[in-house]
């Protein structure tokens, strides 16, 4: 890993109507719209869509960091995230994330650990860290055989 602090740039683009581009240097551009709540074609990522996706994807990679760490076998994660966003004081911010995880894990493996290890990921999301709202797991560990 490179020391801190780290830098990332993005960049957004666009016109009065239509798709936002969503692009960063080295990367596959993505277009952005509102979703449906917002009067937006709800068929493109959003912002609500991707801080969500953030969200999940920084909790599963952590969880793989934190298994590999810590020497934990397990075949595989499943990771569906849902938020919740509210009015507070009159500003829209999400006020809650619960990630529901499915975690597969070999025959012979300690749920116990697995749990363990699956709150470690959580604490140290770098992505949860640096939101208001909160950030749960909801998990389910399935042991193979």
């Amino acid at each position: 890993m490179h020391p801190y602090p780290h830098h990332y740039q993005v960049r957004a683009e666009a016109t009065g109507t239509g798709s936002v581009t969503l692009s960063s240097e080295g990367l596959a551009d993505l277009a952005s719209a509102p979703p449906r709540e917002f009067d937006g074609p709800g068929d493109q990522w959003s912002p609500e869509t991707l801080l969500l996706a953030a969200v999940a994807d920084c909790f599963v990679l952590s969880f793989r960091a934190v298994a590999a760490a810590s020497k934990f076998d397990w075949l595989a994660l499943q990771c569906r995230s849902s938020g919740t966003l509210d009015r507070v004081d009159r500003v829209a911010q999400f006020t809650e994330i619960v990630h529901t995880v499915t975690l597969d894990v070999p025959a012979g493996a300690s749920t116990e650990r697995a749990h363990s290890l699956l709150q470690k990921a959580e604490q140290v999301c770098l992505v949860s860290n640096s939101l208001k709202a909160g950030v749960h797991v909801a998990a389910e560990i399935r042991v193979a055989g």
